[in-house]
Protein backbone atom coordinates (compact mmCIF):
# COMPACT_ATOMS: atom_id res chain seq x y z
CA UNK A 1 0.00 0.00 0.00
CA UNK A 2 1.53 3.20 -0.83
CA UNK A 3 1.87 6.56 1.16
CA UNK A 4 -0.91 7.99 -0.35
CA UNK A 5 -3.72 5.10 0.34
CA UNK A 6 -3.21 5.44 3.83
CA UNK A 7 -6.32 5.98 6.53
CA UNK A 8 -6.56 8.99 8.43
CA UNK A 9 -5.16 6.80 11.35
CA UNK A 10 -2.44 4.24 10.88
CA UNK A 11 -3.15 0.54 11.31
CA UNK A 12 -0.25 -1.89 12.48
CA UNK A 13 1.44 -4.26 10.11
CA UNK A 14 -0.75 -6.87 10.94
CA UNK A 15 -4.39 -5.16 10.81
CA UNK A 16 -3.07 -3.73 8.14
CA UNK A 17 -2.47 -6.74 6.22
CA UNK A 18 -6.16 -8.01 7.85
CA UNK A 19 -8.05 -5.02 7.04
CA UNK A 20 -6.74 -5.43 2.73
CA UNK A 21 -8.05 -8.72 2.86
CA UNK A 22 -11.07 -7.67 4.61
CA UNK A 23 -11.51 -4.80 1.78
CA UNK A 24 -11.37 -7.79 -1.22
CA UNK A 25 -13.86 -9.87 1.02
CA UNK A 26 -15.96 -6.66 0.64
CA UNK A 27 -16.40 -5.98 -2.72
CA UNK A 28 -16.04 -2.73 -1.58
CA UNK A 29 -15.12 -1.64 -5.33
CA UNK A 30 -18.44 -3.01 -7.00
CA UNK A 31 -20.21 -0.28 -4.95
CA UNK A 32 -17.72 2.47 -5.36
CA UNK A 33 -16.37 2.04 -1.88
CA UNK A 34 -12.41 2.56 -2.10
CA UNK A 35 -9.44 1.72 -0.15
CA UNK A 36 -9.33 4.99 2.17
CA UNK A 37 -12.86 4.94 2.49
CA UNK A 38 -13.02 1.28 3.63
CA UNK A 39 -9.97 1.65 5.99
CA UNK A 40 -11.65 5.24 7.66
CA UNK A 41 -14.82 2.83 7.88
CA UNK A 42 -12.95 0.43 10.13
CA UNK A 43 -11.23 3.05 12.46
CA UNK A 44 -14.58 4.68 13.03
CA UNK A 45 -16.06 1.05 14.38
CA UNK A 46 -12.91 0.43 16.33
CA UNK A 47 -13.00 4.06 17.93
CA UNK A 48 -16.51 3.10 19.09
CA UNK A 49 -15.80 -0.51 20.15
CA UNK A 50 -12.43 -0.56 21.55
CA UNK A 51 -11.16 0.83 24.41
CA UNK A 52 -7.91 3.82 24.23
CA UNK A 53 -5.67 0.97 25.54
CA UNK A 54 -6.79 -2.24 23.51
CA UNK A 55 -4.26 -4.27 21.88
CA UNK A 56 -3.13 -5.49 18.41
CA UNK A 57 -5.10 -8.87 18.82
CA UNK A 58 -8.23 -7.01 20.26
CA UNK A 59 -8.54 -4.81 17.20
CA UNK A 60 -8.20 -8.28 14.97
CA UNK A 61 -11.18 -10.02 16.75
CA UNK A 62 -13.59 -7.10 16.46
CA UNK A 63 -12.37 -6.43 12.73
CA UNK A 64 -12.76 -10.18 11.90
CA UNK A 65 -16.11 -10.30 12.90
CA UNK A 66 -17.32 -7.41 11.14
CA UNK A 67 -20.13 -8.51 8.48
CA UNK A 68 -17.72 -6.49 5.54
CA UNK A 69 -20.10 -7.09 2.53
CA UNK A 70 -23.38 -5.72 4.52
CA UNK A 71 -21.33 -3.10 6.09
CA UNK A 72 -19.98 -2.41 2.68
CA UNK A 73 -23.49 -2.15 1.39
CA UNK A 74 -25.01 0.08 4.07
CA UNK A 75 -22.29 2.48 3.78
CA UNK A 76 -22.22 2.87 -0.05
CA UNK A 77 -26.42 3.92 0.15
CA UNK A 78 -25.76 5.83 3.01
CA UNK A 79 -23.39 7.64 0.20
CA UNK A 80 -26.09 7.50 -2.28
CA UNK A 81 -24.28 4.87 -4.52
CA UNK A 82 -27.33 4.06 -6.64
CA UNK A 83 -25.85 0.45 -7.53
CA UNK A 84 -25.80 -0.34 -3.61
CA UNK A 85 -29.34 0.93 -3.02
CA UNK A 86 -31.08 -1.30 -6.16
CA UNK A 87 -28.79 -4.26 -4.75
CA UNK A 88 -29.94 -3.24 -0.95
CA UNK A 89 -33.79 -3.16 -1.77
CA UNK A 90 -33.79 -6.16 -4.13
CA UNK A 91 -32.25 -8.12 -0.72
CA UNK A 92 -34.06 -6.51 1.79
CA UNK A 93 -37.68 -5.14 0.63
CA UNK A 94 -39.41 -7.86 0.99
CA UNK A 95 -37.44 -8.68 4.21
CA UNK A 96 -38.78 -5.54 5.45
CA UNK A 97 -42.28 -6.03 4.58
CA UNK A 98 -42.10 -9.18 6.32
CA UNK A 99 -41.22 -8.16 9.33
CA UNK A 100 -43.59 -4.86 9.35
CA UNK A 101 -46.22 -7.46 8.74
CA UNK A 102 -45.51 -9.44 11.96
CA UNK A 103 -45.04 -6.56 13.75
CA UNK A 104 -48.04 -4.32 12.50
CA UNK A 105 -50.14 -7.39 11.89
CA UNK A 106 -52.42 -5.48 9.08
CA UNK A 107 -51.42 -5.13 5.58
CA UNK A 108 -51.93 -1.54 5.11
CA UNK A 109 -49.95 -0.83 8.51
CA UNK A 110 -47.57 -2.69 7.16
CA UNK A 111 -46.85 -1.47 4.34
CA UNK A 112 -47.03 2.19 6.14
CA UNK A 113 -44.39 1.31 8.60
CA UNK A 114 -42.17 -0.94 5.99
CA UNK A 115 -42.20 2.73 3.87
CA UNK A 116 -41.77 5.15 6.41
CA UNK A 117 -38.36 3.46 6.64
CA UNK A 118 -37.11 4.10 3.42
CA UNK A 119 -36.71 7.91 3.41
CA UNK A 120 -34.42 7.56 6.40
CA UNK A 121 -32.48 4.62 5.23
CA UNK A 122 -31.85 6.47 1.66
CA UNK A 123 -31.05 9.35 3.04
CA UNK A 124 -30.87 13.23 2.48
CA UNK A 125 -28.26 15.87 0.78
CA UNK A 126 -27.79 18.80 2.42
CA UNK A 127 -27.34 22.79 1.17
CA UNK A 128 -23.65 22.20 2.19
CA UNK A 129 -23.14 18.80 0.23
CA UNK A 130 -23.53 16.32 3.54
CA UNK A 131 -25.79 13.46 2.91
CA UNK A 132 -27.78 11.91 6.36
CA UNK A 133 -28.40 8.39 6.13
CA UNK A 134 -30.03 6.35 8.90
CA UNK A 135 -27.55 3.34 7.22
CA UNK A 136 -24.77 5.21 8.30
CA UNK A 137 -24.99 4.36 11.58
CA UNK A 138 -24.76 0.54 11.07
CA UNK A 139 -21.23 -0.59 12.08
CA UNK A 140 -21.25 -4.50 10.78
CA UNK A 141 -21.09 -6.46 14.30
CA UNK A 142 -24.35 -7.81 13.93
CA UNK A 143 -26.44 -8.48 10.53
CA UNK A 144 -27.84 -6.40 8.80
CA UNK A 145 -31.17 -7.77 8.02
CA UNK A 146 -31.21 -7.96 12.65
CA UNK A 147 -30.22 -3.71 12.53
CA UNK A 148 -33.15 -3.43 10.12
CA UNK A 149 -35.62 -5.42 12.45
CA UNK A 150 -34.70 -3.52 15.61
CA UNK A 151 -34.72 -0.07 13.30
CA UNK A 152 -38.43 -0.94 12.19
CA UNK A 153 -39.38 -2.28 15.79
CA UNK A 154 -38.16 0.73 17.36
CA UNK A 155 -39.82 2.73 14.89
CA UNK A 156 -43.46 1.28 15.44
CA UNK A 157 -42.74 1.64 19.46
CA UNK A 158 -41.99 5.70 17.98
CA UNK A 159 -44.89 5.80 16.64
CA UNK A 160 -47.07 4.69 18.78
CA UNK A 161 -45.72 7.08 21.65
CA UNK A 162 -46.24 9.76 19.25
CA UNK A 163 -49.44 8.99 19.16
CA UNK A 164 -49.66 8.64 23.17
CA UNK A 165 -48.43 12.51 23.44
CA UNK A 166 -51.69 13.37 22.04
CA UNK A 167 -53.57 12.34 24.64
CA UNK A 168 -54.45 15.63 26.77
CA UNK A 169 -53.59 16.34 30.41
CA UNK A 170 -56.90 16.48 31.14
CA UNK A 171 -56.85 12.38 30.12
CA UNK A 172 -53.87 11.92 31.87
CA UNK A 173 -54.01 12.84 35.34
CA UNK A 174 -56.64 14.39 37.54
CA UNK A 175 -56.68 17.68 39.46
CA UNK A 176 -53.45 19.03 38.32
CA UNK A 177 -51.37 15.94 39.63
CA UNK A 178 -49.10 15.98 36.78
CA UNK A 179 -47.43 18.69 37.45
CA UNK A 180 -46.11 17.48 40.83
CA UNK A 181 -42.55 17.28 41.75
CA UNK A 182 -41.46 14.02 43.06
CA UNK A 183 -39.99 14.09 45.77
CA UNK A 184 -36.38 13.68 45.49
CA UNK A 185 -35.05 10.38 46.72
CA UNK A 186 -31.44 9.75 48.82
CA UNK A 187 -28.45 8.83 46.48
CA UNK A 188 -25.37 6.82 47.71
CA UNK A 189 -21.87 8.32 46.33
CA UNK A 190 -21.06 6.38 44.07
CA UNK A 191 -17.39 5.57 42.74
CA UNK A 192 -17.23 7.53 39.52
CA UNK A 193 -15.11 5.33 37.91
CA UNK A 194 -17.92 2.59 37.74
CA UNK A 195 -20.09 5.23 36.32
CA UNK A 196 -17.63 6.00 33.93
CA UNK A 197 -16.99 2.27 33.35
CA UNK A 198 -20.83 1.41 33.08
CA UNK A 199 -21.64 4.46 30.23
CA UNK A 200 -18.31 3.14 28.16
CA UNK A 201 -20.29 -0.56 28.55
CA UNK A 202 -23.50 0.24 27.73
CA UNK A 203 -22.16 3.06 24.75
CA UNK A 204 -20.50 -0.41 22.98
CA UNK A 205 -23.66 -2.85 22.79
CA UNK A 206 -25.51 -2.96 19.45
CA UNK A 207 -28.84 -1.38 18.55
CA UNK A 208 -30.78 -4.32 19.24
CA UNK A 209 -29.36 -5.19 22.27
CA UNK A 210 -29.84 -2.06 23.55
CA UNK A 211 -33.30 -2.52 22.74
CA UNK A 212 -33.68 -5.41 24.28
CA UNK A 213 -32.61 -4.33 27.84
CA UNK A 214 -34.32 -1.23 27.32
CA UNK A 215 -37.14 -3.52 26.57
CA UNK A 216 -36.64 -5.96 29.55
CA UNK A 217 -35.40 -3.99 32.83
CA UNK A 218 -36.74 -0.36 32.06
CA UNK A 219 -40.09 -0.83 30.24
CA UNK A 220 -41.09 -4.03 31.87
CA UNK A 221 -41.63 -5.89 29.10
CA UNK A 222 -42.24 -9.88 28.44
CA UNK A 223 -40.01 -11.97 26.51
CA UNK A 224 -42.51 -13.30 24.94
CA UNK A 225 -43.78 -9.59 23.70
CA UNK A 226 -39.95 -8.48 22.57
CA UNK A 227 -39.80 -11.92 20.90
CA UNK A 228 -42.92 -10.85 18.52
CA UNK A 229 -41.59 -7.24 18.17
CA UNK A 230 -38.21 -8.76 17.18
CA UNK A 231 -39.87 -11.73 15.15
CA UNK A 232 -37.63 -14.02 16.85
CA UNK A 233 -38.51 -16.86 19.05
CA UNK A 234 -38.93 -16.10 23.35
CA UNK A 235 -36.22 -18.50 23.77
CA UNK A 236 -33.79 -16.12 21.31
CA UNK A 237 -34.42 -13.26 23.91
CA UNK A 238 -34.05 -15.08 27.02
CA UNK A 239 -30.69 -16.41 25.93
CA UNK A 240 -29.93 -12.55 24.42
CA UNK A 241 -30.44 -11.08 27.77
CA UNK A 242 -28.29 -13.97 29.72
CA UNK A 243 -25.57 -13.66 27.13
CA UNK A 244 -25.57 -9.92 27.10
CA UNK A 245 -25.90 -9.53 31.31
CA UNK A 246 -22.61 -11.44 31.24
CA UNK A 247 -20.87 -9.24 28.93
CA UNK A 248 -22.02 -6.22 30.37
CA UNK A 249 -20.36 -7.76 33.57
CA UNK A 250 -17.13 -8.71 31.79
CA UNK A 251 -16.77 -5.06 30.27
CA UNK A 252 -17.51 -2.91 32.94
CA UNK A 253 -14.83 -5.07 35.09
CA UNK A 254 -12.60 -4.77 32.15
CA UNK A 255 -12.97 -1.16 32.49
CA UNK A 256 -12.47 -0.69 36.00
CA UNK A 257 -9.70 -2.25 35.52
CA UNK A 258 -8.29 -0.10 33.01
CA UNK A 259 -9.21 2.87 35.47
CA UNK A 260 -6.77 1.65 38.63
CA UNK A 261 -9.08 -1.18 40.53
CA UNK A 262 -8.07 -4.35 41.40
CA UNK A 263 -10.48 -6.98 40.41
CA UNK A 264 -11.55 -7.86 43.86
CA UNK A 265 -11.90 -3.87 44.12
CA UNK A 266 -14.07 -3.84 41.21
CA UNK A 267 -15.97 -6.93 42.32
CA UNK A 268 -17.23 -4.66 45.55
CA UNK A 269 -17.78 -2.00 43.18
CA UNK A 270 -20.21 -3.45 41.22
CA UNK A 271 -22.20 -4.69 44.06
CA UNK A 272 -23.64 -0.74 43.94
CA UNK A 273 -27.04 -0.07 43.47
CA UNK A 274 -27.88 0.63 40.06
CA UNK A 275 -30.48 3.63 40.96
CA UNK A 276 -27.53 5.17 42.63
CA UNK A 277 -25.09 5.87 39.52
CA UNK A 278 -25.56 8.79 37.78
CA UNK A 279 -25.64 7.15 34.28
CA UNK A 280 -28.87 8.43 32.38
CA UNK A 281 -29.16 4.14 31.50
CA UNK A 282 -32.27 4.82 29.84
CA UNK A 283 -30.93 7.56 27.59
CA UNK A 284 -27.64 5.66 27.04
CA UNK A 285 -29.57 2.35 26.14
CA UNK A 286 -32.25 4.66 23.45
CA UNK A 287 -29.35 5.74 21.27
CA UNK A 288 -30.78 6.16 17.84
CA UNK A 289 -33.77 5.47 19.27
CA UNK A 290 -35.80 4.57 21.93
CA UNK A 291 -38.00 1.70 23.61
CA UNK A 292 -40.46 3.79 25.28
CA UNK A 293 -43.81 1.16 26.05
CA UNK A 294 -46.06 -0.98 23.60
CA UNK A 295 -49.19 -0.75 22.75
CA UNK A 296 -50.63 -4.39 24.37
CA UNK A 297 -49.30 -3.53 27.43
CA UNK A 298 -49.33 -0.50 29.75
CA UNK A 299 -46.58 -0.99 32.38
CA UNK A 300 -45.58 1.06 35.36
CA UNK A 301 -41.45 1.73 35.05
CA UNK A 302 -39.24 -0.49 36.28
CA UNK A 303 -37.36 -0.08 39.26
CA UNK A 304 -33.89 -1.76 38.51
CA UNK A 305 -32.17 -1.42 35.36
CA UNK A 306 -29.62 -3.85 36.08
CA UNK A 307 -28.30 -6.71 33.60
Amino acid sequence: MTDSAQPAIAFSAAIDSLAAELYKKSSGERFGITWQEFASILCEVGRKYLPAVADEAAACELYLNLRVEELVLARACASGNEHAWETFLLRYREKLYDTALHIARETSAARELADSLYGDLYGTTTRDGKRTSKLASYTGRGSLEGWLRTVLAQEYVNRYRRQRRLVSLDEESDEGTQFAAAEPEPSTAVDPRVESATDEALAGLPSEERFILASYYLDGHTLAEIARILGVHESTISRKLEKVGKSLHKHILAGLGRRGMSRRQAEEALEVDVRDLRVDIRERLAQDSTSETFPEKKVAPAGDGSG
